[in-house]
């Protein structure tokens, strides 16, 4: 026979499911639990060891563009199934799933807006639509609106935050985006126009190894990824230990591949800055 009995509470007959899960978040470099609350009013950022956590695009244009200020291109544009690819599971079913989830049709977002009352073309790639890779759509989008600031004689800001590189479900389709993207700034380069070029956690594979390190300027904020293969595929290639930090944006800036680290919170104002500066 039992002697005591636990009294029941209302908190004890509470649920596991009843309880959030979602009110934190564990830092990817440090490891400290963050309340959810708290790292949105840090702009995403752990307040313990200031690594900064990717974005969303519209996270992104929010913090880049004067509010209200931002009207998207070529929002129709949606992706095809060119090579009917089939392996690990059907590309067109991926698609659709990711354009649901997200409510966005592919892994960028580009048009244009006030960047502290100044007339800017953006384009912002989002790593949550598969890795940010870059398929047809993400570089006729970015070409697209290369071409528009060329024509209305525009400074263009692209915001990479690509892990994935060059989609492989589009084969040479995607490919193709590297070599399009290049030649729109080329010709904006022609014509006397800015590129600035920001590069954030993580941005790496084709879109670094195409327009993200083309720009005039390439800024980078702290401690971002940035790469075209992952350090773990180096050193089993390579059979060496690289240096401490490589790849990161710190490294990167001591190396010469980067003009300059940019703090979050800072970024909207050294980018006006830099508008200011070159535009005349």
């Amino acid at each position: 026979m039992k002697l005591f009995k636990r009294q029941q509470t209302p908190f004890s007959k509470k649920s596991k499911r009843d309880i959030p899960t979602d009110l934190w978040t564990k830092c990817e470099s440090c490891g400290q639990l963050i309340y959810n609350k708290a790292l949105d009013e840090t702009l995403r950022v752990c307040s313990k060891c200031d690594f900064h956590f990717s974005l969303t695009a519209r996270q992104r244009l929010d913090l880049t563009v004067d509010a209200g200020t931002f009207e998207e291109w070529d929002a129709n544009l949606v992706p095809k199934d060119p090579l009917e690819f089939l392996v690990p599971r059907p590309y067109i079913e991926k698609v659709k799933e990711e354009q649901e989830r997200l409510e966005m049709p592919d892994a960028c977002i580009t048009g244009t807006g006030l960047l502290s009352g100044k007339p800017t073309v953006l384009g912002v790639t989002d790593s949550r639509f598969m890795m940010g890779s870059m398929g047809s759509v993400v570089g006729e989008r970015l070409t697209r609106a290369i071409e528009r600031a060329t024509e209305m004689r525009l400074p263009v800001i692209i915001i990479s935050g690509s892990g994935g590189g060059a989609r492989m479900q589009e084969g040479m389709f995607s490919l193709m985006q590297m070599a399009k993207t290049s030649s729109a700034l080329m010709r904006l380069d022609q014509k006397g126009g800015l590129f600035i070029s920001i590069l954030t956690h993580p941005t790496m594979a084709g879109v670094l190894a195409s327009f993200a390190t083309l720009g005039d300027l390439i800024i980078a904020e702290p401690r971002a990824l940035i790469g075209f293969t992952g350090p773990r595929v180096i050193e089993s290639t390579i059979r060496q230990k690289l240096p401490e930090g490589f790849q990161r944006s710190e490294f990167l800036l001591e190396h010469g591949l980067i003009d300059l680290i940019v703090h979050r919170r800072d970024m909207k104002t050294t980018l006006a800055k830099l508008l200011d500066a070159f535009i005349k």
